[in-house]
């Protein structure tokens, strides 16, 4: 299993506000949505294409080139161009610090 790592003080993620951490070579976007903190992989399944820059819909996030849509709980897919769901990072607030673990290889 692989360790927690720090992302930044919970103060310092905004309700509505992102951050794009290095994860040993993968984009990782932090979303702060209403408290509650989501984390995928930054890149949109359509093209390729960042996807943190895009508008938040509650916990929707909509791609700011071609407007697909995903769940930052669940990383589904919400509507094309994008068919493949998105990687959903596990979470957790830890001594008033947002934390990450990169689970792809449990």
């Amino acid at each position: 299993m692989s360790e927690w790592i720090d992302v930044c003080e919970t103060d310092a993620l905004k309700p509505g506000d992102h951050r794009v951490i290095d994860l040993d070579g993968t984009e990782v976007a932090v979303f702060n949505v209403d408290g509650e903190f989501h984390a995928i992989e930054d890149v949109c399944t359509h093209d390729g294409a960042e996807i943190a820059s895009g508008e938040l819909d509650g916990a929707v996030i909509v791609c700011p080139r071609h407007g697909a849509r995903f769940c930052l709980k669940t990383g589904e897919v919400l509507c094309p161009p994008a068919y493949e769901d998105l990687h959903v990072f596990p979470t957790r607030v830890e001594n008033c610090r947002v934390q990450i673990r990169d689970d792809r290889w449990d």
